[in-house]
């Protein structure tokens, strides 16, 4: 008998027989297939059971793997329940398949009969149709690839073949920018993994796309046809060649294991060591909330499907909130995981398919939307690839904001008020990104993984994390002190004193090598001839500003002060932002401080200070200075709270998006009637204040000469100068991969701004993400860069990589960097240039 088995679970208890028997006929017996079907209800006899069809599964149970054939509704939805039941290791061995009932076991237990393996099987079961429609005169393609159009006779198909080279393949974020740049052209793209001998699929489908599971060394076959075809394909071509930006070295990998605490003792918990260092504090347990949706009749198919739109706009905005906040936290690398999110919401694939059982069905939209969702995730995690499994916690995350929306429900509360060990089932992207280090000291589940993207967030904001306890963690009571050590994967409930002064010797010699490995940090950034290079940090919160002067931090060349606020109903007072600007400044002990004055509007919408109507192109509308200069009142109360902070400290005064002559001689205006009131009011402050503005739009950068002479310093803003340069939104991920600061073009303005500032005798510092870039660190020397501001932690890294250079080198690698044709070119000619240093 064939191993791979077979199991049927449909509404109707005579179908299943029925489709069972002919399908046995087909193969004498030789596949083993288990029904579960109907009801125990005399009156009432369809439906399904999650306990049967666990019980058929279990039944016929083999580890070469069991496919489950599923009818319709709550088929589905039981199928997914038994497998929850089933050990983890057998879960792995179940495949829910979305073939057709009839045809599909047909085909699928010929091919087990054959002896194919599972994937083989679940490739003939979705292709069952094709036989039938090839007979009927139907067009094949159109039914093995749903959603694919017909292509456009008048234009020849072109085709380029790949070997995907980048180390995880198309995993979320390669995902996002390959169908961000397919979305970009006309022509019908469609793409096939030889390597899987998958179908075609659409390129501009982040689902279709990342289900066909490409890893390091697949072949792919990429077609378009269209009037664009071939600046289509070079364009994608040209993403595979550059890695789509990644080094292929494991960033934020999994912490490697070394060596246990201790024995098994009375209390401990094994599970997943999934992100580093020693937690010791009471647990607080995290319940999201659950929506439970019930499906019903409209009479109004159309409005329902608005209420769809409409809750999918919002949850646009909340994550774009969440990607803005998660970039200053961790970085804009990590946080790029909610770019994936966002074009998860544009997938026209998805949408079409909302849109059309909606319409079909005539049901409301919560059924039609988390029917969508759970298609989607069903076909990842039917994929063999564990890594793409685990993107089912991102459509599960995106679907429930979107659910919870059209719900009306709050978003769940994750604030605690004391330190904590935050318990829980499993943890969403979205919910990690909103901990608070300094509140949740460590994190424990019952499920996850250590390459998920929650697990990557825990890792990247410092929290230890360990996954995959034993549900019993769930019933401790809040309050019970718990120890987890996040690099062995161990917990312990109520741990004995013993265990207490093991982790808490770990958690000591973990911090005494996490401060020599900082000892070179504190050191100043020197290159080989003897040029130093300052190296500050950004920094969002208060919390940070430790942080940063542990991570060796030399100033605060960027204090985002807009966190003051946010998650209000009002703007803060005088008072409110006196205290916080010199609780920073204290904390730096005589550095420089540079704080930036309120940057709202674009990405950073403030609901309380957003008056009129809402604007088209928030990046080109009323935000930064602008904002700032037609409200007067909050624009003066911030400058006489950072005023009166100044006294005794370095602090100096940047403002944001300055365009024009006007808008920074308006600003010195008013700064200087904030400064006469002081004086009269016989309030101290630094009369010699430094006020330095941000160069981040090309105006800005065309007349530096002349902004030079009326500012004590420029600061270049490449996340912003990038998208006004390049026209490219850096938060919308069809365009973003353009906004690249190693461009030439962007590369050109950043000279010319440190040329004009170094000819009228001001610094000039860079405190964009490409500071925090290793691989760009050449090109910044070399460009002449007094001062770099990086996020904390990327400041050890920064100044090894500033030490391992020469001016000299440098500034050969610029002049030829200038030249180049693309931000591809560039990282090319960096990555062959750079010489390791003499020894």
């Amino acid at each position: 008998m064939a191993a791979i088995a077979i199991v049927i679970v449909s509404h109707s208890k005579q179908l299943a027989l029925g489709v069972r028997e002919l399908a046995a006929q087909m193969v004498q017996g030789q596949v083993s297939i288990a029904v579960a079907a109907g009801i125990d209800d005399p009156e009432n006899p369809l439906g399904t059971d999650p306990i049967q069809v666990y019980e058929a599964i279990a039944s016929v149970f083999s580890d070469d793997g069991v496919l489950v054939l599923m009818d319709l509704g709550s088929a589905l939805l039981s199928a997914e329940m038994a497998i929850e039941f089933l050990p983890e290791a057998q879960q792995q061995k179940v495949y829910l398949c979305e073939a057709p009932l009839v045809e599909g076991a047909i085909a699928a237990v010929v091919a087990a009969a054959a002896g194919r393996d599972i994937h083989q099987v679940m490739a003939e079961a979705r292709g069952a149709l094709l036989a039938k429609a090839t007979q009927l005169g139907v067009n094949p393609l159109s039914v093995v690839t749903d959603n694919i159009e017909a292509r456009n006779p008048e234009f020849p198909t072109k085709e380029i073949r790949l070997i995907v080279s980048n180390r995880l393949g198309l995993h979320a974020r390669p995902a996002a920018q390959f169908v961000g740049t397919a979305a970009r052209f006309q022509s019908q793209i469609l793409v096939q993994n030889l390597t899987r001998n998958t179908g075609l699929v659409r390129g501009d489908s982040i689902n279709q796309v990342t289900t066909l599971g490409v890893r390091q060394g697949h072949e792919l076959v990429i077609t378009a046809t269209g009037f664009d075809a071939d600046e289509a394909l070079a364009a994608l071509q040209a993403l595979f060649a550059n890695n789509f930006g990644e080094d292929n070295v494991a960033l934020n990998s999994p912490p490697a294991f070394h060596h246990e605490v201790t024995p098994a003792t009375h209390g401990e918990l094994s599970g997943i060591a999934a992100s580093a260092g020693v937690a010791i504090a009471p647990v607080v347990h995290y319940q999201p909330t659950h929506i439970t949706i019930t499906e019903y009749h409209v009479d109004d198919p159309e409005s329902e499907w608005q209420r769809v739109q409409t809750a999918i706009h919002t949850a646009k905005q909340e994550i774009q909130a969440v990607f803005s906040q998660a970039s200053l936290q961790i970085g804009d690398t990590e946080a790029a995981i909610f770019d994936a999110q966002l074009l998860f919401l544009e997938d026209p694939v998805l949408l079409e398919a909302a849109h059309q059982r909606i319409s079909d069905h005539h049901i409301n939209a919560e059924a039609a939307w988390q029917a969508v969702v759970d298609e989607v995730a069903t076909s990842y995690r039917t994929l063999e690839d564990s890594y793409l499994q685990e993107r089912v916690d991102d459509v599960v995350d995106v679907g429930q904001r979107v659910l919870r929306l059209l719900a009306g429900n709050l978003p769940a509360n994750l604030h605690f008020d004391e330190p904590a060990i935050l318990v829980a089932t499993d943890l969403t992207p979205s919910d990690t990104a909103r901990l608070d280090p300094t509140k949740v000291l460590g994190i424990c589940t019952t499920s996850g993984s250590a390459t998920s993207h929650s697990a990557i967030i825990a890792r990247t904001l410092g929290i230890p994390a360990v996954l995959g306890v034993d549900a019993q963690v769930l019933h401790l009571a809040d309050g019970t002190l718990m120890a987890l050590d996040g690099e062995s994967g161990k917990a312990w409930v109520e741990p004995e004193s013993h265990i207490l002064d093991l982790l808490a010797a770990k958690q000591s010699a973990w911090q005494t090598a996490q401060q020599e490995a900082r000892a070179t940090a504190h050191q100043p950034a020197i290159t080989h001839d003897g040029r130093q290079v300052k190296v500050f940090a950004n920094i969002g919160s208060i919390n940070d500003v430790q942080v940063a002067v542990t991570s060796g931090a030399e100033g605060v060349g960027l204090l985002r002060t807009e966190f003051l606020y946010l998650d209000r109903t009002s703007a803060p007072t005088e008072e409110e932002q006196l205290e916080v600007y010199q609780a920073i400044a204290q904390v730096l002990d005589n550095r420089p401080l540079i704080i930036r004055t309120l940057d709202v509007g674009g990405d950073k919408p403030l609901p309380y200070l957003r008056v009129g109507f809402p604007e088209a192109n928030p990046f080109l509308g009323w935000r930064g200075i602008r904002f700032c200069l037609d409200r007067v009142d909050l624009f003066k109360t911030q400058l006489r709270a950072i005023l009166r902070a100044s006294v005794g400290y370095q602090i100096k005064i940047m403002l944001p998006m300055i365009a024009t002559l006007g808008e920074v001689r308006a600003a010195k205006v008013i700064l200087g009637e904030v400064q006469t009131e002081l004086n009269q009011a016989g309030i101290s402050f630094d009369a010699a204040i430094k006020v330095g503005i941000m160069v981040e739009v090309p105006s800005a950068v065309a007349i530096a000469d002349q902004l030079a002479a009326e500012v004590d310093f420029f600061s270049i803003g490449t996340n912003d100068l990038s998208q006004y340069v390049m026209a490219s939104d850096r938060t919308n991920p069809r365009v973003a991969n353009l906004a690249d600061a190693l461009h030439p073009a962007v590369l050109r303005m950043v000279q010319q701004t440190i040329q004009a500032a170094h000819a009228a005798g001001i610094s000039v510092g860079l405190c964009g993400e490409l500071a925090a870039d290793t691989l760009a660190t050449p090109i910044l020397l070399g460009l002449g860069l007094d001062e770099l501001s990086v996020n904390p932690q990327s400041i050890p890294g920064v100044k090894q990589a500033i030490a391992r250079l020469s001016i000299v080198e440098s500034e050969a690698i610029v002049a030829s960097a200038l030249q180049q044709d693309s931000a591809v070119h560039v990282r090319e000619l960096i990555s062959t240039s750079v010489t390791p240093p003499a020894s």
